[in-house]
């Protein structure tokens, strides 16, 4: 096999994209320049956007990065419930005097998108909520682009790996944001660790591995299992150069546990347990994007006022153990840590 970007990394880290406002290209910049891989998120962005972003990290940065695109679903998808939902949470758009938006289907802006990465060249395109078709992922291949596709089973893996994966990124349990599966369903998610070990056993590819992983130790654990570099995306959300807000920032370093929901976007995620996600997840019916964009202007004026309950709090299940400042010291310490953490075991094995 060829040189990857992942031989080249001074550091095992991966930026985790963060679509929805924590992604900056600062931040993707900051983690490329003390040696890891930074990633843009392209999710909720324009083309126009997100090419202004590609050119920000560009002139920040001469080292590799990653870009994050959303693989559509069905755009003839039924949405059972999304009525009812609609009705019962209109009045959360009151509270914060705003109304619903337009619950509706989109694609992101797939193709597009596709077409600006393959012709602007990150080091790498990553995928969720989905695998391109084969000649897609070739054609990124032919640009110098490698294709990551983020995988949640053995299943999934295998089908990635089918249509040309260079590589996997693994999506355990404790991971917070969107469930990267390629359908919304209610199965049990396996963790992390138990993701690799089941995989690594099947598929040979590189395995990014990713959910949980908030500090050196549990980076460690994940090489041990068979990772070859970890994408984390927590642990940079109260980094300076992220776009988190303030009382996102204060509810990451609270001991508030996380839950799964589908209440703010209609597809599951993991957040940190809120009013609204307590309000509402019962009731939440699996319908992405519709309500994503139904509760847009709730979530986006809740933030504007500083109420930490009534937006999404993406997080993983160990987000009280991520750390503040600038994002260099994060790769380093980290990655330190994790050095630190298999030496350690190498020492208690003999």
């Amino acid at each position: 096999m060829s040189r990857m970007v992942l031989d080249e990394l001074q550091h095992p880290i991966v930026l985790a994209p963060l679509a929805g406002g924590s992604s900056t290209p600062e931040l993707a910049a900051a983690v490329t320049e003390a040696g890891g891989l930074g990633f843009l998120a392209s999710g909720y962005l324009t083309p126009e956007a997100l090419e202004e972003r590609i050119a920000e990290v560009r002139r920040l940065s001469d080292g590799p990065f990653g870009v994050n695109l959303f693989v559509p679903g069905d755009p003839g998808a039924e949405t059972p419930g999304l009525d009812d939902y609609l009705r019962r949470v209109a009045p959360e758009a009151n509270r914060y005097g705003t109304e619903l938006g337009d619950a509706r289907y989109d694609d992101d802006g797939f193709l597009e998108k596709l077409a600006l990465v393959t012709e602007r060249t990150p080091a790498v395109a990553s995928f969720t909520f989905g695998c391109p078709e084969p000649d897609q992922i070739r054609k990124l291949q032919e640009a110098g682009v490698e294709a990551w596709i983020t995988v949640t089973n053995v299943r999934e893996a295998q089908f990635a790996a089918k249509a040309g994966a260079d590589a996997l990124v693994l999506q355990g349990a404790e991971a917070g944001g969107h469930r990267a599966s390629f359908t919304d369903a209610d199965d049990e998610p396996l963790s992390t660790l138990v993701l690799l070990r089941l995989v690594s056993r099947r598929v040979r590819l590189p395995l990014i591995a990713t959910g949980g992983l908030t500090d050196g130790p549990s980076v460690a654990a994940a090489l041990t299992a068979g990772a070859t570099a970890a994408q984390l995306g927590t642990a940079f959300l109260r980094a300076d150069e992220a776009g988190t807000e303030p009382a996102y920032r204060d509810a990451l370093a609270s001991p508030t546990p996380t839950a799964l929901t589908r209440a703010f976007s209609g597809r599951r995620a993991r957040g940190i347990v809120n009013r609204f996600l307590a309000d509402h997840s019962a009731e939440a019916p699996a319908a992405y994007p519709h309500v994503h964009y139904a509760t847009a202007p709730l979530r986006s004026a809740a933030r504007n006022r500083g109420d930490a309950d009534g937006f999404n709090l993406w997080a993983g299940q160990a987000h009280e153990l991520a750390p503040s400042g600038p994002a260099a010291e994060i790769v380093k310490s980290i990655s330190d840590g994790a050095r630190q953490a298999l030496e350690a075991a190498a020492n208690r094995a003999r």
